[in-house]
């Protein structure tokens, strides 16, 4: 992971730094005092993670990760302040660090980033639009489009659910929906996408696939009666 360092602390961008040399596979690209000059290096560098802290003049860390909204930045805040820390993770951080923290809690702060990193290279891709590949336990597995009965949302993952098992993958419900084939799946509500071909029943307020019922909001009832022929 390429990483920038955000703080207008000298000691503490110094400890961060020492702190990452020693973890692999991490690269501090840079680091800097003032948010306003990270956010012009990031929109002409590809980063992967920023160690950002809060309190700085001009722009603050919450600002800066606001304005990146869009880009695919892992963001872990380092911060003296307890107060901000909801509002911080309401913006999906991957992690919120105390100062001042102990090498242990740095390493569990970056591995929780370097989870998210991974899983957005590995977790999901296609093959001939048939298959899906999920990540599962440090092994890469085919799923096949037709064995799953629906997908979802829950908190920052997608569940995919097949007649045998479930695949909790790191992702969005958009993401999830633009790599599912149009013709064989159907948005039914915000958190849910179901597989046509698996409907069992239509019935008031939702549908039942495999057992379970599955809410149907207003929203898209039109256009699942649309494919499903209902007059």
């Amino acid at each position: 992971m390429k990483a920038l360092i955000v703080d207008d602390n000298d000691i503490a961008r110094t400890t961060l730094a020492h702190l990452a040399k020693k973890i692999p596979n991490l690269i501090i690209v840079n680091d800097y005092a003032n948010a306003i000059e990270a956010y012009h290096h990031l929109q002409t560098n590809q980063i992967d993670l920023i160690f950002l802290d809060i309190e700085m003049p001009e722009m603050n860390g919450i600002e800066l990760t606001k304005s990146l909204s869009g880009k695919d930045i892992i963001i872990i805040f380092t911060s003296s302040k307890k107060e901000y820390a909801l509002e911080a993770f309401e913006l999906n951080i991957a992690d919120y660090i105390l100062k001042p923290f102990t090498p242990a809690r740095f390493l569990q702060a970056v591995s929780k980033a370097q989870a998210i990193f991974d899983s957005r290279k590995e977790n999901v891709r296609y093959e001939k639009d048939e298959f899906l590949f999920v990540r599962d336990a440090n092994i890469t597995r085919r799923l096949k489009l037709d064995d799953i009965f629906y997908a979802e949302a829950m908190g920052d993952y997608v569940k995919f659910y097949t007649k045998e098992r479930m695949f909790a993958i790191h992702g969005t419900m958009k993401s999830a929906e633009e790599r599912l084939l149009k013709d064989n799946f159907i948005r039914v509500h915000r958190s849910y996408i179901v597989a046509v071909s698996k409907i069992d029943t239509l019935q008031d307020g939702g549908i039942i696939i495999d057992g379970k019922f599955i809410p149907v909001a207003d929203a898209y009832r039109k256009a699942l009666n649309t494919r499903m022929n209902v007059f």
